[in-house]
């Protein structure tokens, strides 16, 4: 294994932090924004703090920052970036803490930003606590479901859209395995069920049924030799079993059904569902990950990727499909769980596996069995698309998608507004932020509430 370059790609151009908390207010707008659109879009990533050496450097260890955009009635009434003031955070800005003391293993939350039981939160993987932020991005507590966390939360969680349930496969460097979180519409953890597993494997994402949630032991696992050395400590491990479990919901870890597939690596999840005895399952798969570069998240172009796991045989079937090279899957999140027709992915840059941005917005039609892809240009760079419906019931793909885009040309990001049923060259709207959004990580929409 490799040691990183001493041009760190993190730490330049657009993966570069910016070093400044910026608010502005009514940004200028190209197009027509959508009266509908009434909520805020807040997307999350790494922004390191002062100067950092790029030996060691990794984005998924970087502090965690917010940028946030506010639209009501046809207007973008404001832009705001915030570091998360974890005690990392505030130690190295020099500020007075914020939050309290943990038993959390990392104070990192750069990965996503959810709301759910009434708190927004933003939240990271591998033992950290979500920490809450108020309606201006500001720092408020860390919440560890009053202490039924102690190894803290998921980047990337479910919420069932008919029961408002929250399902998530938490682990930590702790321990070993994993556990599975319920937490009630309520807020209250329901259930905190085992997952034994022989090692420490990263387990970034997870993906919900009618009646199972998606458990990944993938050849991807905590290395102690690189931790010590500095590194990102979660390294391919060549020779290790790969494996997708279907766990009941209201299960245990002798209810687990285990199916072996071919190594890969899944960091995000399209969308899962039940089709009588079957279980298909959506993602996009890496063929490896920090395997000739400990800092190297992409190193193989990922593909969308459908395994079909059928309960009454116990064999599972997989197959790529299609050739557009992508990451960053979303889908209408009214169908968590249900068939879904359509997804939604970042199509990466030709040749450049490194990057977290790309050259465009790709649609999949799972019924045409096509893919539309929306380019932004040589000089232009997305990020991962949120689908927002036109109404609550309106059509799968009657809406917009969201974006933030970087245009290498100006240094600067808009947020982009597509429709997501024609995808067409010309954007719905087009906010123009004053500054430029580094690469990141996830967005999500929150419309207004009450």
């Amino acid at each position: 294994m490799t040691l990183a370059p001493v041009e760190n790609p993190y730490l330049g151009g657009n993966h570069g932090p910016v070093d400044v908390e910026t608010t502005a207010y009514d940004l200028r707008i190209t197009g027509a924004l959508p009266g509908e659109l009434d909520g805020r879009y807040l997307r999350i990533g790494p922004n390191a703090i002062g100067a950092q050496d790029p030996v060691h450097y990794h984005p998924f260890m970087g502090s965690g920052m917010v940028h946030g955009i506010r639209l009501r009635d046809g207007v973008a009434q404001w832009y705001r970036n915030r570091w998360v003031r974890t005690p990392s955070v505030t130690g190295l800005l020099g500020e007075a803490p914020v939050l309290g003391p943990t038993t959390a293993t990392h104070d990192t939350a750069n990965t996503h930003v959810i709301r759910h039981a009434g708190k927004l939160m933003a939240v990271s993987e591998a033992g950290a606590l979500p920490v809450v932020l108020d309606e201006q991005l500001a720092t408020v507590s860390y919440n560890d479901f009053e202490g039924k966390l102690p190894h803290g939360f998921a980047a990337h969680s479910k919420r069932d859209p008919r029961t408002g349930e929250l399902f998530a496969v938490t682990y930590s460097v702790a321990e070993t395995g994993g556990q599975l979180v319920a937490v009630g519409a309520d807020g209250v953890v329901t259930a905190v069920e085992r997952i034994e597993i022989d090692d420490k494997p990263m387990i970034h994402d997870t993906a919900l049924t009618a009646n199972h949630v998606i458990v990944y032991d993938l050849p991807v696992t905590f290395s102690m030799d690189a931790a010590k050395q500095g590194h990102y400590p979660y390294v391919w491990q060549n020779g290790r079993q790969a494996r997708i479990g279907l766990m009941p919901r209201y299960g245990s870890n002798a209810d687990i059904r285990w199916f072996e597939i071919e190594p890969c690596y899944v960091y995000h999840t399209a969308n899962a569902y039940e089709d009588g005895d079957r279980v298909v399952l959506e993602a996009f798969r890496h063929e490896r990950v920090f395997d000739s570069t400990w800092w190297k998240p992409i190193e193989v172009p990922p593909v969308l990727w459908r395994w079909t796991f059928d309960l009454t045989t116990g064999t599972v079937h997989s197959g790529q499909v299609d050739d557009v090279a992508g990451e960053f899957p979303r889908i209408d999140e009214r169908l968590i769980g249900a068939e879904h027709r359509y997804s939604y992915g970042v199509a990466l840059h030709h040749g450049e596996v490194g990057n977290l941005a790309g050259r465009g917005i790709a649609k999949h039609d799972r019924v045409s069995k096509t893919t539309q892809v929306h380019d932004f240009g040589a000089a232009r760079y997305a990020g991962e698309a949120v689908f927002v419906p036109r109404a609550q019931d309106s059509a799968e793909d009657d809406g917009w998608l969201l974006s933030l885009v970087h245009d290498a040309e100006r240094d600067r990001t808009d947020l982009v507004v597509l429709d997501a049923g024609t995808l067409s060259a010309e954007p719905v709207a087009v906010v123009h932020l004053p500054v430029r959004v580094p690469a990141g990580f996830h967005g999500e929409w929150f419309p207004t509430q009450g």
